[in-house]
Protein backbone atom coordinates (compact mmCIF):
# COMPACT_ATOMS: atom_id res chain seq x y z
CA UNK A 1 0.00 0.00 0.00
CA UNK A 2 2.86 2.38 0.85
CA UNK A 3 4.45 1.92 -2.61
CA UNK A 4 1.17 2.85 -4.26
CA UNK A 5 1.01 6.06 -2.19
CA UNK A 6 4.53 7.09 -3.24
CA UNK A 7 3.71 6.30 -6.86
CA UNK A 8 0.66 8.55 -6.74
CA UNK A 9 2.70 11.32 -5.10
CA UNK A 10 5.28 11.05 -7.92
CA UNK A 11 2.52 11.31 -10.56
CA UNK A 12 1.05 14.36 -8.84
CA UNK A 13 4.47 16.00 -8.53
CA UNK A 14 5.26 15.32 -12.19
CA UNK A 15 1.88 16.64 -13.30
CA UNK A 16 2.30 19.83 -11.26
CA UNK A 17 5.80 20.33 -12.68
CA UNK A 18 4.52 19.98 -16.24
CA UNK A 19 1.65 22.40 -15.59
CA UNK A 20 4.05 24.96 -14.15
CA UNK A 21 6.38 24.57 -17.15
CA UNK A 22 3.45 24.90 -19.55
CA UNK A 23 2.25 27.99 -17.68
CA UNK A 24 5.69 29.60 -17.96
CA UNK A 25 5.83 28.88 -21.71
CA UNK A 26 2.27 30.14 -22.22
CA UNK A 27 3.28 33.59 -20.97
CA UNK A 28 6.04 34.04 -23.56
CA UNK A 29 4.92 35.90 -26.67
CA UNK A 30 6.29 36.02 -30.20
CA UNK A 31 6.53 39.34 -32.04
CA UNK A 32 7.36 39.93 -35.70
CA UNK A 33 9.58 43.00 -35.79
CA UNK A 34 8.11 45.61 -38.11
CA UNK A 35 4.90 43.57 -38.43
CA UNK A 36 4.08 42.89 -42.12
CA UNK A 37 6.91 45.19 -43.33
CA UNK A 38 9.54 43.17 -41.49
CA UNK A 39 13.02 44.28 -40.46
CA UNK A 40 13.63 47.27 -42.71
CA UNK A 41 14.21 51.02 -42.73
CA UNK A 42 12.34 53.25 -40.25
CA UNK A 43 11.46 50.39 -37.90
CA UNK A 44 12.98 52.08 -34.83
CA UNK A 45 9.57 53.22 -33.53
CA UNK A 46 7.98 49.75 -33.89
CA UNK A 47 8.39 48.80 -30.17
CA UNK A 48 6.47 51.89 -28.94
CA UNK A 49 3.29 50.98 -27.07
CA UNK A 50 4.23 47.31 -26.71
CA UNK A 51 5.14 45.57 -23.45
CA UNK A 52 7.85 42.94 -23.73
CA UNK A 53 8.82 40.31 -21.18
CA UNK A 54 12.03 38.37 -20.71
CA UNK A 55 11.62 35.14 -22.68
CA UNK A 56 9.50 36.70 -25.43
CA UNK A 57 10.78 35.97 -28.93
CA UNK A 58 11.42 38.53 -31.65
CA UNK A 59 11.22 37.33 -35.25
CA UNK A 60 13.25 39.40 -37.71
CA UNK A 61 12.07 38.83 -41.30
CA UNK A 62 14.19 40.30 -44.11
CA UNK A 63 15.92 39.36 -47.35
CA UNK A 64 19.34 37.87 -46.57
CA UNK A 65 21.97 39.99 -48.27
CA UNK A 66 19.77 43.09 -47.91
CA UNK A 67 19.97 43.32 -44.10
CA UNK A 68 21.27 41.51 -41.03
CA UNK A 69 20.53 41.69 -37.31
CA UNK A 70 23.25 42.45 -34.78
CA UNK A 71 22.67 42.28 -31.02
CA UNK A 72 24.59 45.24 -29.61
CA UNK A 73 25.00 47.16 -26.37
CA UNK A 74 23.63 50.64 -25.69
CA UNK A 75 26.74 52.38 -27.03
CA UNK A 76 26.59 50.34 -30.24
CA UNK A 77 22.91 51.19 -30.63
CA UNK A 78 23.40 54.93 -30.13
CA UNK A 79 26.46 55.16 -32.39
CA UNK A 80 25.24 52.59 -34.97
CA UNK A 81 28.49 50.70 -34.47
CA UNK A 82 29.11 46.98 -33.97
CA UNK A 83 31.09 46.34 -30.78
CA UNK A 84 33.68 43.58 -30.92
CA UNK A 85 32.14 40.20 -30.10
CA UNK A 86 28.56 41.17 -31.06
CA UNK A 87 26.32 38.32 -32.27
CA UNK A 88 25.30 38.74 -35.93
CA UNK A 89 22.28 36.97 -37.45
CA UNK A 90 21.93 36.53 -41.22
CA UNK A 91 19.23 33.92 -41.92
CA UNK A 92 16.49 36.35 -43.00
CA UNK A 93 14.15 34.78 -40.45
CA UNK A 94 16.00 35.15 -37.17
CA UNK A 95 14.31 34.28 -33.88
CA UNK A 96 15.87 35.92 -30.85
CA UNK A 97 14.72 35.43 -27.25
CA UNK A 98 14.71 38.60 -25.16
CA UNK A 99 16.82 38.80 -22.03
CA UNK A 100 15.56 40.71 -18.99
CA UNK A 101 16.44 44.40 -19.25
CA UNK A 102 17.57 46.38 -22.26
CA UNK A 103 17.97 44.61 -25.61
CA UNK A 104 19.43 46.47 -28.60
CA UNK A 105 19.49 45.38 -32.24
CA UNK A 106 20.82 47.08 -35.36
CA UNK A 107 21.48 46.30 -39.01
CA UNK A 108 25.16 47.03 -39.56
CA UNK A 109 25.01 47.35 -43.36
CA UNK A 110 26.34 50.79 -44.35
CA UNK A 111 23.75 53.49 -43.60
CA UNK A 112 20.98 51.10 -42.53
CA UNK A 113 21.11 51.71 -38.76
CA UNK A 114 21.30 55.44 -39.40
CA UNK A 115 18.13 55.07 -41.54
CA UNK A 116 16.20 53.54 -38.63
CA UNK A 117 16.93 49.82 -39.02
CA UNK A 118 17.43 49.47 -35.29
CA UNK A 119 15.29 48.80 -32.22
CA UNK A 120 15.71 49.16 -28.46
CA UNK A 121 13.52 47.02 -26.24
CA UNK A 122 13.20 46.84 -22.47
CA UNK A 123 12.03 43.39 -21.39
CA UNK A 124 10.54 43.22 -17.89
Amino acid sequence: MMALGRGNAMVVALTLSLLLLHSEMAHAATYTVGDANGWTFNVAAWPKGKTFKAGDTLVFNYSPGAHNVVAVNRAGYKACKTPKGSKTYTSGSDQIKLAKGQNYFICNFAGHCESGTKIAINAV
